[in-house]
C-alpha cells in the first residue's frame, strides 16, 4: 500500500510540474503583451524566458524524461535506417512516372470508352 502512495504521489507532483509548464508558457505570452509599450526585444525576451523556464520544469517530470529517452532512442534508431543511393532513388522515380503515365493512357481510354458507350445507349452527349 506505501508503493501505490508513493506512486500515485509522484503522478500528483508530475501534473503539478506539467501545470507549472503550462503556466510558464502562458506567462511569456502574456508578459508579451503586457510589455506592450517596451522594445521589441524585452517582449520576445518574455516569451522566450516563459518558454526556457517551462522546457527546464517539463525536463524534470517523468513525462519530460521519457520524451527525451524517446528522441535519444529516435537518433538510434535513425542510424540504422539504409538510405537508397542517388543511382536507386532515379531508377524509381523514373518507374513511378512512367506507372503514372501509363494508369493516366489508360484511364483517359476508359473515360473515352465510356462516354461512347453512354452516348450509344443514350443518344445523348457532346
Amino acid at each position: 500500500m506505501n508503493e501505490q502512495t508513493t506512486v500515485q504521489d509522484a503522478s500528483v507532483a508530475d501534473k503539478a510540474k506539467i501545470a507549472v509548464t503550462i503556466l510558464l508558457v502562458m506567462g511569456g505570452i502574456v508578459g508579451y503583451y503586457a510589455l506592450a509599450g517596451q522594445p521589441a526585444w524585452m517582449r520576445w525576451l518574455a516569451v522566450v524566458g516563459g518558454i526556457a523556464l517551462g522546457i527546464i520544469v517539463f525536463a524534470s517530470s517523468r513525462q519530460g524524461r521519457g520524451f527525451w529517452q524517446f528522441m535519444l532512442d529516435s537518433r538510434i534508431e535513425l542510424r540504422k535506417i539504409v538510405w537508397p543511393s542517388r543511382q536507386e532513388t532515379g531508377q524509381t522515380t523514373l518507374i513511378v512516372f512512367g506507372f503514372v503515365v501509363i494508369a493516366g493512357v489508360f484511364f483517359w481510354l476508359l473515360d473515352l470508352a465510356l462516354a461512347w458507350a453512354t452516348r450509344a445507349l443514350t443518344g445523348q452527349g457532346g
